[in-house]
């Protein structure tokens, strides 16, 4: 084996995509791996095979049915190795291709007759096609690539069970072992991605009228020519391991297609059968012209990205009538002429032998190289080879066949092949699919469209009378591949630069996930226009309206937020989210009969066919969790650790369940059950030890006791587990100014402070009481005056600063103070008291 057809695509392959290894993680990465629990050291391992991609049951009914074990168990690998670093990822990503690219150019160099730079053209290309940008820049793609790499190893090992078991004198276990190789490599390229099963079929066609070299008319005798049991039996073998593999495929699923929603593959949700059927046989087009011309790529191509065909007036029919006319005419004219013997024409050494063809040389493609007559006295015959009948063929001459006696209806066959029967599970035919077109389904089916690119550009090499033109041509061709794919990386180094990359071909899809990024860069204004410009697309998309309310929710535009929430819910009723956050900003604005039945109604809402279903239940159980929590802050306990007993007899195994413990132990807490609040602290703790929360209600309880010194402990504890939480230094510093140690409380208070992301009124009020109670009245001054600029309407913050710019000596501002108090609570007798004190003080001093 020549290295160079190994060495050049593989270094080619690498080359290219090594700008990739920076790359964050970016789109369905973050939902197959930072969110899988699958991929979790704390997962047991045979979870994934039980799971979908996606890390949901198989079984469940919004499972999305991939099953991908062998790539998730490559993820996990990565894991364990390197974290969840993108690093790693992407260099197995890269690497894989690498390998992928030279096995590849191995098996074009065994199929387009042991041609080396035929072969390393053919390599090149799929080593550079910028379709495949998505396979390997995205990490979700490892699943084709791993899938591609087991089928071209599947294919590699039924050529050599074909060439075995028609070789004279070869046991029958030698070529059995090399088909039980191709089985197993097959079962693992389905395992890795569902196309992965197709290679049966190229095996089938490689065999038929590659190597038995047979035509169609005598498909229907191979049962009665003994020369042809062998395929028979390799056939028949064949279509077994592929109904036993697809038949467990469709149990594990459990025998249930997937489903999609309608923006997913919009065509497959029209109920006109018209629209249907001319959108389907267009998509294929399209996606042939992609690997013709891949200069406009997309990260997603749903939605209204491709209209739907609609009419027969349409002009793209015009295209997919000619993709079909040319495919048709190529199909036709392989059909007649591939394999078709001579049995009418004289041969020139007099003989005839109508019965079988021999099987091609060293399994490749030529039959048409000059052959010598050999004695038959030197020829070996076997009844147990399908060359029994070669008569006085003889063995090739030792020189290597050009590129114009190479028999061409072969690669056509073996391209299409590989082109075709890949590509099939993604054409609607069978089952419909969550996509319109996906670029990594691409990646195998550019094996054939490479084959065919190499082969062309070697006929036309031969054909041509100077042959600088077409080696100029190919080398430009690779060129402005290797350019796109280099330039298309750079779009997947972020999400940011891909969704940007998107909004010419999809603008609602990219608008709506560029938002959510410029929204966790805290460039607000920025996302709001981009979920509009998304919203001014499609305006029924769910996410964006629940996504934009909760930047409307963070920005404590809380009506905003109440709009945008009740229109994502009128958008997709089921969206859980969208109902818990409604009730948590209806509590905010003091809608809390709203919030209290929106909770309940989420919690009941039926998710069975909803995607990823393990959010949606999480969901659910968050909103019993903010009932319980809302019940309880109107002191009604009892009720709310009715509503805390159901959250826990309800949770799914993967909710965690500490919080609502804790929560459980503070209202039993405030009932003065302290022995039943001790226990489900406790039991918080030892669900999860570190658990900030449970320390400090613990350290509370111990200070209800009596016992301060070790009260104490519990707070530092939940200090050194979490120094960034605002909550801990505010309880820890109630702690420090109910125990006397003011001066110490004040530190922990303007701790909190400064650590907290938002404005929150009771901590701003909270730390102004003490520094009050520290002496240090300047500062406690500064915080009252904060305090009543983010409640101004509430009585007590004007109150408490009025008392505290008396105590300071600045009476006529406190005057103002208490009168803006009173006018909010004229009736309230310690302002009116305050005020009297005040005045007379004034009075006094002549003021």
């Amino acid at each position: 084996m020549d290295a160079t057809v190994l060495a050049l695509p593989a270094l080619l392959a690498i080359g290219l995509y090594l700008n990739t290894l920076s790359a964050d993680f970016a789109y369905d990465d973050s939902r197959a791996i930072l969110k899988n629990a699958d991929l979790h050291p704390s997962s047991p391992l045979w979870s994934i095979f039980l799971n979908d991609f996606w890390g949901t049951p198989l079984t469940h009914s919004g499972s999305h049915k991939s099953y991908r074990p062998l790539c998730v168990l490559s993820f996990r690998l990565n894991c364990a190795l390197g974290g969840l670093r993108p690093f790693g990822f992407h260099l197995f990503n890269v690497a894989l291709h690498g390998v992928v690219s030279a096995l590849f150019s191995h098996v074009a160099y065994q199929l387009l007759n042991r041609r080396r730079w035929v072969a390393v053209l053919a390599g090149a290309i799929f080593a550079s096609h910028p379709i495949h940008t998505e396979a390997v820049a995205g990490i979700v793609g490892r699943a084709d690539l791993l899938a591609c790499l087991f089928f071209l190893l599947a294919l590699l090992c039924y050529m050599r069970f074909c060439k075995q078991r028609d070789k004279p004198g070869t046991a029958l276990t030698s070529s059995w072992g090399w088909f039980s190789g191709m089985a197993v490599c097959t079962c693992c390229a389905m395992l890795c991605k569902e196309q992965g099963v197709t290679v049966l079929a190229v095996c089938a066609i490689y065999d038929a009228f590659l190597h038995s070299r047979i035509s169609l008319r005598d498909l229907s005798r191979i049962s009665v020519q003994r020369c042809h049991h062998g395929l028979l039996r390799g056939v028949m073998a064949t279509g077994f391991i592929g109904v036993l593999l697809v038949s467990l495929r469709v149990y594990f699923m459990g025998n249930k297609p997937p489903e999609f929603a309608p923006a997913d593959n919009p065509a497959s949700d029209s109920d006109s059968i018209l629209t249907r059927t001319l959108t389907f046989l267009y998509l294929p087009f399209v996606n042939f012209w992609l690997l013709l011309c891949p200069r406009v790529l997309s990260f997603d191509w749903s939605m209204g990205a491709i209209p739907l065909v609609e009419s027969c007036a349409d002009l793209r029919n015009l295209c997919t009538l000619t993709f079909y006319s040319l495919f048709a005419y190529t199909v036709q004219y392989v059909a007649t002429n591939i394999n078709v013997k001579p049995a009418e024409k004289p041969h020139r050494n007099g003989h005839h032998n109508g019965f079988c063809s021999p099987p091609a040389p060293n399994g490749n493609l030529s039959n048409g190289v000059p052959r010598k007559r050999t004695p038959p006295q030197h020829q070996r015959r076997s009844s147990t080879s399908s060359s029994d009948s070669a008569g006085e063929d003889a063995t090739p001459v030792a020189s290597v066949p050009s590129a114009s006696t190479f028999d061409s209806l072969h690669v056509l066959v073996i391209s299409f092949a590989l082109l075709i029967f890949p590509f099939i599970p993604a054409t609607n035919l069978f089952f419909y699919v969550g996509f319109v077109i996906a670029e990594r389904v691409l990646y195998i089916p550019s094996m054939g469209f490479a084959l065919l690119v190499a082969h062309g550009a070697a006929l036309m090499a031969e054909k041509c009378p100077k042959r600088r033109i077409v080696h100029v041509v190919m080398a430009a061709i690779l060129l402005s591949y290797a350019a796109r794919t280099v330039l298309r990386n750079a779009d997947w180094l972020t999400e940011e630069a891909l969704y940007r990359s998107g909004i010419a071909v999809n603008p609602a899809k990219a608008w709506g996930n560029l938002a959510n990024i410029l929204n966790g860069q805290g460039k607000s204004q920025e996302a709001e226009a981009a979920y509009k410009a998304a919203l001014s697309h499609r305006g029924n998309m769910a996410d964006v309206h629940y996504n934009l309310g909760i930047l409307y929710q963070e920005q404590e535009k809380y009506q905003d937020a109440i709009a945008s929430y009740k229109r994502a819910i009128q958008c997709r009723p089921r969206l859980t989210m969208a109902h818990l956050n409604l009730g948590i900003v209806y509590s905010a604005v003091g809608l809390k009969a709203d919030a209290e039945e929106i909770y309940r109604h989420c919690a009941d809402i039926d998710i069975s066919g909803l995607k990823d279903p393990r959010l949606h239940e999480n969901t659910k159980i968050s909103a019993l969790y903010n009932l319980g929590r809302l019940l309880a802050d109107h002191d009604r306990h009892q009720e709310a650790i009715v509503v805390y007993e159901e959250a826990i007899q309800r949770r799914p195994a993967h909710y965690s369940p500490q919080s609502l413990y804790n929560m459980m132990g503070e209202s039993h807490f405030k009932l003065d059950h302290i022995q039943e609040a001790e226990k489900w602290y406790r039991a918080a703790l030892k669900t999860k030890p570190d658990h900030a929360p449970a320390h400090l209600t613990m350290g509370k309880l111990i200070q209800h006791e009596g016992d301060v010194i070790e009260a104490e402990k519990w707070f530092l504890e939940a200090k050194r587990l979490d120094p960034k939480d605002p909550s801990v230094h505010q309880h820890y510093g109630q702690f420090l100014a109910d125990s006397g140690r003011y001066d110490e409380a004040a530190e922990r208070y303007l701790e909190a402070v400064e650590l907290s992301t938002k404005e929150d009124f009771e901590l701003v009020f909270n730390t102004a009481n003490v520094l009050r109670q520290a002496g240090r009245n300047q500062d406690a001054e500064k915080y009252y005056y904060h305090a009543t600029r983010l409640k101004p309407k509430l009585a007590t913050a004007h109150m408490n600063l009025g008392a505290m710019l008396h105590f300071n000596g600045r009476l006529e501002e406190a005057e103002k103070s208490y009168l803006a108090a009173l006018k909010l609570q004229p009736a309230d007798q310690v302002t009116q008291a305050n005020l009297q004190k005040l005045r007379n003080l004034r009075l006094r001093k002549g003021l």
